[in-house]
């Protein structure tokens, strides 16, 4: 069974410690010490990355994801969700949701 938590859109993210990140070729790519593990976060993976380096809601995330690209609200929410869904999957992120 998959056990993904649901993100709220209130929620805060940031990444966790204990992963460095480097860019290659425009994608980014991402060793976690702490999973002994690499990942490939591509071009879009690599911009949230980056804006998820100090804590940010999720509405913030998905208004300046969407003030760079053309993207409908809804898409990008999905999208957005989806990929860190994974991400803290992978212990790579923290999610606080204060509501």
């Amino acid at each position: 069974m998959l056990d993904i938590q649901k993100i709220s859109l209130h929620a805060t993210i940031e990444q966790s410690k204990g992963s460095i990140a480097s860019d290659m070729d425009g994608e980014k790519v991402l060793m976690s010490i702490k999973n002994s593990k690499y990942y490939n976060l591509g071009r879009m993976g690599g911009v949230i990355w980056d804006l998820i380096e100090k804590p940010i809601s999720g509405i913030k995330l998905i208004e300046i994801l969407m003030s760079q690209y053309s993207v409908e609200q809804k898409e990008c929410e999905e999208h957005v969700y989806s990929f860190l869904e994974l991400l803290h999957k992978e212990d790579l992120i923290q999610i606080e949701d204060k509501r």
